[in-house]
């Protein structure tokens, strides 16, 4: 058993969000400190992909949408379930709130910005007779490069909407199936447009940072983010 953990380092992240790491690496609190700066990197490294699939995938889904009903406002047309049209009005009273009058119209841009990762993807589901009111139609339209089952490319969708809210919300992705995931955001980024997988891969050092991951964890290579 290795020392405890610093007092600052309980103090700062507190003890519960470190007891997986801990857990993690059987006791250990220096390697399993160096995981938790490991996970920090990872997310970092995530953060650019998976960006680049929630805005592309909003985008394509928008656009097909607004191309079928008609209208730039196509969720006051369209047949969405309780769930999604909470989404809507919670996004909606953040564009009010954010003009500052209720009086003044809200702009589809906006609304479009502030529906979230899960609302998009569940556009692709088959709950609420979303795969005969939407996929069968339209929403397919959005995919130009995929030929396959809706509910094949929604369990693809859902599980990175899941592993972006573990990013942007600190959580652990270390016991993730992370290369099957980071091949998963490529996959679904090609169904959309294969000029964007070949820019983001340019960018992307995800891969490095999860070869990288055995050297960081045992000390013999310093994390950065």
């Amino acid at each position: 058993m290795a020392d405890a953990w610093p007092e600052w380092m309980g103090r700062t992240f507190s003890q519960p969000r470190l007891e997986p790491y801990l857990d993690a690496c059987d006791g250990d609190t220096s390697q399993a400190g160096r995981l938790y700066w490991w996970n920090v990197e990872a997310c970092a490294a995530l953060y650019g992909p998976l960006h680049c699939l929630e805005l592309a995938l909003r985008n394509a889904l928008h656009g097909t949408l607004t191309e079928h009903y008609g209208r730039a406002d196509w969720w006051e047309a369209a047949p969405l379930n309780a769930q999604g049209l909470r989404l809507v009005a919670k996004a909606r009273a953040k564009c009010v709130g954010r003009r500052g009058s209720p009086r003044r119209a809200v702009e589809a841009d906006g609304m479009v910005a502030e529906l979230s990762f899960g609302f998009w993807a569940a556009l692709v589901s088959g709950g609420s007779g979303y795969d005969r009111a939407f996929w069968v139609p339209v929403t397919h339209k959005a995919f130009p490069h995929y030929a396959g089952r809706r509910d094949t490319l929604y369990d693809a969708l859902w599980s990175l909407v899941l592993l972006r809210n573990r990013v942007m919300h600190h959580e652990p992705v270390h016991r993730r199936h992370l290369a099957a995931d980071h091949a998963k955001i490529y996959r679904l980024l090609g169904y959309l447009g294969p000029n964007l997988v070949r820019e983001v891969r340019a960018m992307d050092r995800f891969p490095a940072v999860l070869r990288q991951r055995g050297a960081t964890c045992d000390g013999s290579r310093p994390p950065r983010f």
